[in-house]
Formats: structure tokens, C-alpha cells, sequence
């Protein structure tokens, strides 16, 4: 009976510890790591054939209070993540005018939630862009600064692409 109890303790003990693990704590302002651009040949909702981008980042919140609840009239937010497009002129790249075609609108990442105390949120966020108006013989060189807004509207840090090549379907990644 004596060992019983003893295996039985013995079992107890690590689970109970393991789940007394520390809360981890991060800022409440998120923060953003670019991983890649892609550019890639596709085809728009009619059939034509256009250029495609898909932007892929990293994102880390502290209290867990990113993206935005679905549009219902009654939040004035409607975005949450920005971009600002920059097009190589000269050789330097200039921020592009707000009726560039190539410009991207600002687009919104939906609402997130975590239960539990530990609210920090991770993962990954890609978002596809359709270039619809590009043209091959353009050979445009492009990049994008963004960054994203929690629901405390909280910014957090910005990152930038470098630069791509829309003539050439490749990965881009940070620092190549």
C-alpha cells in the first residue's frame, strides 16, 4: 500500500510542476519580422493573367488583443494592417503616389482572441495582392514599409521588404 502511494507521488509531482510553469510576459505593443515576398504568375477572378504578390511576417502581441471584429457599423476601425508602397526611380527608391496602381490598399487581420491567462498571441499573417495593372515591359522594382495596429491601437515597429523585382517570379527574403 506504501508503494502505491510512493509511485503515485512520484507520478504527481512532475505533472504538478510542469503545470506551474512561469506566465510569460511580452510588450503590449506587437511586433512584426518580415520572412518573404513572393512573386508569382496567376490569374485574376475573370481569367486574365496577372502578376501576384504574397506578403509573409511574423507577429508577436503581449496582451493578445490584435486584429479587428468583423464590420458591423459600430467600430470605426476598418484597418489594421498598412503599407506603404516605394518605387525604384533614378535608381533610389520614392515613396509612391496614392494613386499608383501598383499601390496596395490597407487591409484588415481578423480578430483574435486567446482564453487562458497567457494571452500572447504568435504566428504568421500572409496576404496576397493582385497586380492588375502591371506590365511585363515596366520592369518595376518595388518595396513595401508595413506595420500593424492592435485594438488598444498600439503600433508596432515597422518593417520593409527590400527590394522586388515584379518582372521576375522569385522569393524575396530579408537582406537578399
Amino acid at each position: 500500500m506504501k508503494t502505491q502511494r510512493y509511485l503515485i507521488l512520484l507520478f504527481l509531482v512532475p505533472v504538478l510542476a510542469a503545470g506551474c510553469r512561469k506566465i510569460e510576459h511580452l510588450p503590449p505593443e506587437p511586433k512584426i519580422e518580415f520572412r518573404y515576398f513572393e512573386v508569382f504568375d496567376t490569374t485574376d477572378i475573370l481569367g486574365n493573367t496577372c502578376k501576384g504578390g504574397r506578403l509573409n511576417f511574423y507577429f508577436e502581441d503581449g496582451d493578445g488583443n490584435l486584429g479587428l471584429p468583423p464590420p458591423d457599423g459600430t467600430h470605426s476601425d476598418t484597418t489594421n494592417l498598412f503599407l506603404r508602397l516605394f518605387r525604384k526611380t533614378g535608381g533610389r527608391m520614392t515613396e509612391a503616389d496614392d494613386n499608383d496602381v501598383l499601390r496596395p490598399s490597407n487591409y484588415r487581420i481578423p480578430y483574435m482572441d486567446r482564453p487562458g491567462q497567457n494571452k500572447i498571441l504568435r504566428g504568421t499573417i500572409s496576404v496576397t495582392f493582385l497586380y492588375l495593372f502591371y506590365s511585363p515591359e515596366s520592369n518595376d522594382t518595388i518595396s513595401y514599409d508595413f506595420y500593424i495596429r492592435d485594438r488598444d491601437d498600439n503600433d508596432s515597429n515597422t518593417e520593409s521588404t527590400g527590394e522586388i523585382f515584379l518582372s521576375e517570379n522569385n522569393i524575396y527574403k530579408k537582406g537578399k
